[in-house]
């Protein structure tokens, strides 16, 4: 999958966990930026594994920081 279709999809999953399209910036930290609860997160992953169709593993998902953190997860598994 190419990066930009990756990004755009990945653009879709933040939209529908319900993050605000100004906040999506790839610098944007979860916890502080997004301001992820266990809800957001659940959702987030959720949408992710669905339109990617990957599984995510526990290890993986404390390292996501940022944005960039979950791009860069999405095109390791692509």
């Amino acid at each position: 999958m190419k990066n930009k279709t990756i990004r755009r999809t990945l653009y879709r999953v933040f939209r529908k966990t319900g993050v605000p399209r100004n906040d999506i910036q790839m610098n944007a930290s979860f916890k502080e930026d997004l301001r992820f609860d266990s809800v957001d997160w659940a959702l987030f992953l959720f949408f992710l594994e669905s339109s990617f169709n990957i599984s995510v593993k526990d290890e993986e998902i404390s390292q996501l920081n940022q944005v960039k953190d979950s791009l860069q997860l999405v095109e390791n598994m692509a």
